[in-house]
């Protein structure tokens, strides 16, 4: 396979998703409210004040957007900094990445939102209001929403704005997203959706956790050709995801991309069996990269210079968001760009 190392330019529809260390007009995030979702209340305030520490970072940047119904303003308010702008679009969680708007720009410098259908990662969590954010987000900016035909999430598809695709097969190729579509049909409709022109696939993991294997929670492109992944030194063969990630990393290698790899941390602060530490699950926000640290001094340090190599000139800022690692989550999770037109 040929591999892109320019822009290909316009595709059928003429919209591109841009990679996402493009110029941002804004970031937008969701609120979490729940108690189907959370039913401990200390557990929500929690999650609450850990995605206003990430809205409030990233708004020394940019302009964030919160998303919450209007009743929850004033809880919001309290936790957020004043720079962060709220809007009053409900939301039951935080995934924005997955439920919130992709946008695409054509070459007329128009924006657009491809409409991937949120389904809560194929009915396992409530969705009445998530699933209908990039809708009502679209209809807010008026921006015109392109059907894509796909059930599914952005945090399951990487992209990296030269016409290039990566995504794990359990996220997508699966009967609680998209029954009765063959993995030719969704390539075609993922690269529709994003303006690309090439994809890879790796097997992933199906029906271990709730996004069954989001690919950017391993592996994120900083280039055209370059691709970093988060892996553990010693991994273990029993373990699924750990056998699924060096498929990734085989197929990622075998087509030719420059990939180097960040080492997962040898000790975090919270163990549990759902608990996600992925230094590759970090967001590039205008002059910035906003990542997790974990307490392990040496990979910390480690990931922070590997993100300040590959995204020279930003500024690294290292978050505690261990209670998204918790819920199988991270920072990347929680955030969804806007690009600049």
């Amino acid at each position: 396979m040929s591999l892109p190392g320019k822009s290909y330019g316009q595709t059928d529809t003429g919209f591109v998703v841009p990679a996402e260390e493009a110029p941002h007009q804004r970031t937008f995030m969701q609120w979490p409210v729940s108690r189907k979702v959370y039913r401990d209340p200390v557990f929500l305030e929690m999650v609450q004040q850990t995605i206003a520490d990430i809205a409030n970072a990233i708004s020394d940047f940019e302009p964030v957007i919160m998303l919450a119904a209007a009743e929850r303003h004033a809880e919001a308010r309290r936790k957020l900094s004043a720079k962060v702008q709220l809007w009053d679009i409900p939301t039951e969680d935080l995934w924005c990445r997955d439920s919130g708007p992709i946008f695409a720009i054509n070459g007329k410098k128009e924006l657009a939102v491809s409409h991937v259908q949120f389904n809560g990662w194929g009915q396992k969590q409530v969705h009445t209001n998530d699933a209908r954010v990039a809708g009502r987000v679209a209809e807010r900016l008026s921006l015109p929403l392109l059907a894509t035909g796909l059930k599914g999430e952005a945090g399951g598809v990487e992209q990296n704005g030269y016409g290039l695709l990566m995504a794990h097969e359990s996220s997508w190729l699966n009967d609680n997203r998209n029954p009765g579509l063959s993995r030719d049909e969704i390539e075609e409709r993922l690269l529709a959706a994003y303006g690309a022109r090439h994809m890879i696939w790796s097997e992933g993991v199906y029906g271990e956790d709730i996004t069954d294997y989001h690919i950017d929670s391993l592996a994120r492109f900083t280039g055209p050709r370059r691709v970093l992944i988060n892996l553990p030194d010693d991994p273990d063969m029993s373990d699924r995801f750990h056998v699924a990630a060096l498929e990734t990393y085989d197929r990622l290698a075998a087509n030719g991309l420059q990939v180097e790899v960040i080492p997962e941390p040898h000790s975090v602060r919270t163990n549990g069996p759902e608990f996600v530490a992925s230094y590759a699950n970090y967001y590039v926000c205008n002059g910035a990269v906003v990542m997790a640290q974990f307490g392990d001094p040496e990979t910390d340090s480690i990931a922070s210079e590997t993100l300040a190599r590959h995204y020279p000139g930003r500024e690294i800022v290292s978050l505690n968001v261990d209670v998204l690692g918790e819920l199988g989550g991270g920072i990347h999770c929680a955030t969804q760009q806007m690009p600049f037109v």
